[in-house]
């Protein structure tokens, strides 16, 4: 069985989301969520809160024990990239790109 867990529009880089769920694909949820605790960067907290929401589904949900569940795939896609303007010399603008992702966390029983 598997079960699902998204945030949706963290004001974070998708890139820089992507460096913390590569370390935790395909370990243990409870010892996932041991190492997103040791990890001291911003992005760690927003993909813990998704496994821990991952963690919640399974067992309110489906009836699932925490320490069986596995993380199949942790993924961290584009999400809406706002757009603003800086202004710069001779009455120019530069671009700035706020961009934001997608934080999705799939679980499953190793049964």
């Amino acid at each position: 069985m598997e079960v699902h867990a998204i945030t949706r529009r963290v004001r974070m880089s998708p890139k820089k989301v992507r460096e913390v769920t590569r370390q935790i694909q395909g370990l243990g949820a409870l010892e996932a969520r041991a190492v997103l605790q040791a990890i001291p960067r911003k992005s760690a907290f927003w993909v813990d809160k998704t496994l821990h929401s991952a963690i919640a589904n399974a067992q309110n949900n489906n009836n699932l024990s925490a320490d069986r569940l596995k993380i199949k795939e942790a993924v961290a896609n584009q999400g809406m990239t706002m757009k603003r303007f800086m202004p710069k010399a001779r009455g120019s603008a530069g671009p700035i790109l706020k961009r934001t992702c997608h934080v999705s966390i799939t679980l499953t029983d190793q049964s």
